[in-house]
């Protein structure tokens, strides 16, 4: 007996990393221990406090019921605290903030409460893949921009206004970007908020990376006007390394988080009381947490450019995010040709920059989620296994 899937699926492929862990899973069983520098899963803890505050109210008898939609109103109020103080963006807790349990389900949210059949939406290529994947569930026509780095990964919005717009209802933007790790500054977000009014086209702007590696973390929402045009998608995962505990909000005027909560209340339940009281802890933490992350990082950055120079891979010092993004040697067809090399010989796993779209297929992305002495070993291994 055969079932067809539906036509939303028939073109949307299992995950790049879902397929290639499989693989590594296979290769592991085998003896090989693949070091895996691909996935930007935080692999150090929340804060002390964090987990205290998870482990004191999960033991309590009244905290374990369903929950609201919206989120209770103690963590409403913590991530409006956090916006004024980190991005100075004032937000109406009781109006304006959608709690969700990750951001990563608020992209199809979005995209299934406002994208149909007959519509368009801007993709950025190269960029994560989950947004393609959302227009294409909700039935509308993906339309891929390209950024470069000779625009420093910036839609060319002149370049957009020559091409056809009118389908087009909402475009995703996603700066710190990832992969390739370039900030945006608040002149970008004031055009690109201009550009979607003009064209009556909602700007959804994913923002998870902003404390990675960044001293000024900035929200699309400190700009005047915002509110009307765009939606603001946010995450615990990175900044909080709260990444199982699926945590992250939406950023909206009223009516639209009215608009998304019809299509989310269908699709799911209200995140665990105790995992909303630890997140708000996250939120309330002062400024030397993310200090102290980021000192993390920037020792694990050092020996990824390592690797990277081994490489011989040309990449942008001052990139920010969880990953570094480089341009490979001309010595290799294409990124998957490179990745795969690493892989099947030094059995270290990088991820090729081509699953991002065409426009990432001379690149390369590693993630900083690993301690400094594994980036050590896979450079050991690397070294030996290719003869550099």
């Amino acid at each position: 007996m055969e079932i067809e899937v539906a036509k939303r699926l028939q073109l949307t492929e299992e995950y790049y990393f879902s397929k290639k862990l499989r693989e590594i899973d296979e290769m592991n069983k085998n003896g090989a221990q693949v070091i895996n520098l691909g996935i930007g899963s935080p692999d150090l803890p929340p804060h002390p406090e964090v987990i205290k505050t998870l482990q004191e109210q999960a033991a309590l008898p009244n905290t374990h019921g369903y929950q609201s939609y919206k989120g209770i109103p103690v963590l409403r109020q913590a991530m409006t605290d956090w916006y004024r103080r980190y991005y100075q963006v004032e937000l109406n807790p009781n109006t304006e903030i959608l709690p969700l349990i990750g951001s990563k389900e608020g992209i199809v949210h979005i995209c299934m409460t406002y994208l149909q059949e007959g519509d368009k939406a801007l993709i950025p290529n190269p960029g994560y893949p989950a947004y393609a994947s959302a227009v294409r569930i909700s039935g509308a026509t993906i339309e891929p921009y390209q950024l470069s780095a000779d625009n420093y990964w910036l839609p060319d919005l002149e370049e957009l206004e020559q091409s056809d717009l009118q389908d087009v209802k909402l475009m995703w933007i996603n700066y710190p970007h990832m992969p390739t790790g370039t900030l945006a500054n608040s002149i970008f977000f004031e055009r690109i908020i201009a550009f979607g009014k003009k064209h009556n086209i909602l700007i959804c702007h994913d923002n998870p990376y902003s404390f990675i590696l960044n001293e000024h973390p900035q929200s699309i929402m400190a700009v005047e006007g915002a509110m009307e045009t765009a939606i603001e998608l946010n995450s615990l995962s990175k900044s909080s390394n709260m990444a199982g505990w699926r945590i992250g909000m939406l950023i909206a005027n009223e009516q639209r988080i009215g608009e998304i909560l019809r299509f989310k209340s269908n699709m799911d339940s209200g995140t665990f009381y105790p995992l909303q009281m630890a997140a708000a802890k996250a939120l309330s933490l002062d400024k030397s947490w993310y200090t102290q992350l980021n000192e993390e990082y920037k020792l694990r950055r050092v020996k990824v450019f390592e690797l990277m120079d081994l490489l011989n891979c040309k990449y942008d010092p001052n990139q920010v995010g969880l990953f570094v993004w480089a341009k490979i040697p001309a010595t290799y067809q294409d990124s998957y040709q490179l990745a795969d090399e690493i892989l099947y010989k030094a059995h270290v796993f990088i991820t090729p920059g081509g699953i991002f779209g065409s426009a990432g297929e001379q690149y390369i992305r590693i993630s900083l989620c690993a301690q400094t002495a594994v980036y050590e070993l896979a450079i050991n291994r690397i070294k030996e296994s290719l003869g550099l």
